[in-house]
């Protein structure tokens, strides 16, 4: 009986980065100082309110907040607010792809029609809904640069 050959992927020169373990206070403490800045650009550019980036971090204080603002190199996130960073940049970077500039900064405090917000802004359903909205929206916007929706 002749031996059967596997087929065998492609061998690719791409490796993947290795996962962050944002259980680890070291990793946390490292990207702690640019993910506040980048937020803080983030939140300038869409024109929103300290009380609304304060939910969108999970309901930080406002001392805490103010003391992020005022030495950004300084703070620490926790893995929760470090992963809401991370797909408030995946939506920034994605509304820019999508839209022009003056757009995709408004775009997150316009009420929208479509059935995931229901009338509601981008902003308001985020900063309801946590880490599944904010997954929610990545997604929805994702799928449209691809065309899906």
């Amino acid at each position: 009986m002749p031996a059967t050959r596997q087929a065998q992927a492609p061998l690719s020169r791409y490796a993947a980065s290795p996962i962050v373990d944002l259980s680890v206070k070291a990793d946390r403490d490292r990207l702690s100082p640019s993910a506040v800045k980048g937020f803080l650009n983030i939140m300038a550019k869409w024109s929103v309110r300290d009380a609304d980036a304060m939910g969108l971090l999970g309901g930080v204080s406002n001392g805490r907040f103010y003391a992020m603002k005022k030495a950004p190199d300084a703070a620490g996130l926790d893995q929760d607010e470090l992963q809401r960073v991370s797909f408030l940049v995946g939506i920034f970077k994605t509304l820019n792809i999508i839209f022009g500039e003056d757009l995709a900064d408004a775009w997150v405090q316009l009420p929208n029609q479509n059935r995931i917000f229901g009338g509601a802004t981008p902003l308001t359903y985020m900063i309801r809904g946590g880490l599944p909205a904010f997954q929610t929206v990545r997604r929805l916007l994702d799928a449209r640069r691809g065309g899906l929706a």
